[in-house]
Parts: structure tokens; C-alpha cells; sequence
């Protein structure tokens, strides 16, 4: 039986459409069955529309709290009931208190080679710091930022001619193999209670 996957979103949504895309091969163990963004202007909104996902949106200014805004949150996600949850381009903290009512059922892409790079502005970094691989990590989320276990990366060449955009291509063309092959990976070792490898794919 396939798992429920819910997308949480705050932008564009290619990292959503690459999951779906890959939900909707044969044999693929994840089906999505609804899209949540905080952001009422996200482009992802038509993305999921377009695949006729139903879409959930909650707008953090609309909210007198973080706290509201989460409770809103978690009361959808108690009514779906989702076997795991995919942070894509989600760009929202969350608390400690939804972490563990989801206790390694979130997963998230970050663009960078995890440990390195936390946080944002990860291709500036990673230029200012002249490495000559940069790429992707599909984690765990903990209660600390960007910290959570590895699951799988992907590695991409920083070539001298490479500016922040042009890396930052790069590396969303890698997130978009890697995160459906990632989840996979996650499901079909997780739920037959192996532990799930760590995995370098190279694009």
C-alpha cells in the first residue's frame, strides 16, 4: 500500500511537481494526497491546482501567533492523517511540539551538502568559500536547523564561471532527481524496518 505524503510549500513548487511526477509512476510507494503553503502568492498554488491536489493554504498574517498558525496547520494535517510529510521550499521554522507529533515522518531538501551550509543563502556561501562541489541533502527534520539525519545527496561541480543563480540552477536540477529518489529510498527502507543508507547520487 502506497504512503500518504503531504507537501508543505512556501514558493515555487518544482520540488513538489518533481514528488508528484514520481508519485504518479508505477510501483512509486508514495501517493500525495494534499499540498499545505503558508504563502497565498506562492506560484506552487497553481502547480498543485494543476494536479489537482487539494491545496491548503495558510497565510502566517492572518494569524495572531506562530502558535495559532501552527494549531491550524496541525488540525489539517489530524484530519489527513499522513503516513510521512516533505518540506519542499518550506520556508517556515516549526516547533519543537509538531516535530515530535511527527517524530522522523518530516523530511526536507535543503541546497547544500549538509553539514556544510546551514540555514540560507547556502550558494553565496558556498562561493565566498570557493568549494569546488556544492549540491543537495535530503534530511531528517530535528529540532535544530538543518541538522536532522542524512538520508541522500546529491553532488554537483561549482565551476570558476558559476554566480549564485547559475548555481543555484544547477543544484534545483539536482533536487529535483534526487528528492523523489530520496523519499523511495526512505519508504522502502523505513517501513521494512532496515535503517535507510546514506546515498550520494552525482547529476
Amino acid at each position: 500500500m502506497k504512503k500518504k505524503v503531504i507537501i508543505f510549500i512556501s514558493g515555487n513548487g518544482s520540488n513538489m511537481v518533481s514528488l508528484v511526477k514520481a508519485s504518479k509512476q508505477t510501483g512509486y510507494p508514495a501517493e500525495i494526497i494534499a499540498v499545505i503553503c503558508d504563502n497565498p502568492h506562492a506560484a506552487g498554488i497553481e502547480k498543485a491546482r494543476d494536479n489537482n491536489l487539494p491545496i491548503h493554504i495558510f497565510d502566517r498574517k492572518s494569524y495572531p501567533s506562530k502558535e495559532a498558525h501552527e494549531e491550524s496547520i496541525l488540525n489539517i494535517l489530524a484530519q489527513y492523517q499522513p503516513d510521512l510529510i516533505c518540506f519542499a521550499g518550506y520556508m517556515r521554522l516549526i516547533s519543537s511540539h509538531f516535530i515530535k507529533l511527527y517524530e522522523d515522518k518530516i523530511l526536507n531538501i535543503h541546497p547544500s551538502l549538509l553539514p556544510s551550509f546551514k540555514g540560507l543563502n547556502t550558494h553565496e556561501r558556498a562561493l565566498e568559500a570557493g568549494v569546488k562541489i556544492s549540491g543537495c541533502t535530503v534530511h531528517l527534520v530535528a529540532e535544530e536547523m538543518d541538522s536532522g539525519k542524512i538520508l541522500a545527496q546529491a553532488a554537483v561541480p561549482v565551476c570558476p564561471s558559476d554566480n549564485t543563480d547559475s548555481l543555484a540552477q544547477k543544484v534545483l536540477k539536482a533536487e529535483h532527481k534526487l528528492y523523489p529518489k530520496a523519499l523511495r529510498a526512505f519508504i522502502e527502507g523505513y517501513y521494512q524496518e532496515t535503517d535507510p543508507q546514506q546515498q550520494l547520487f552525482s547529476f
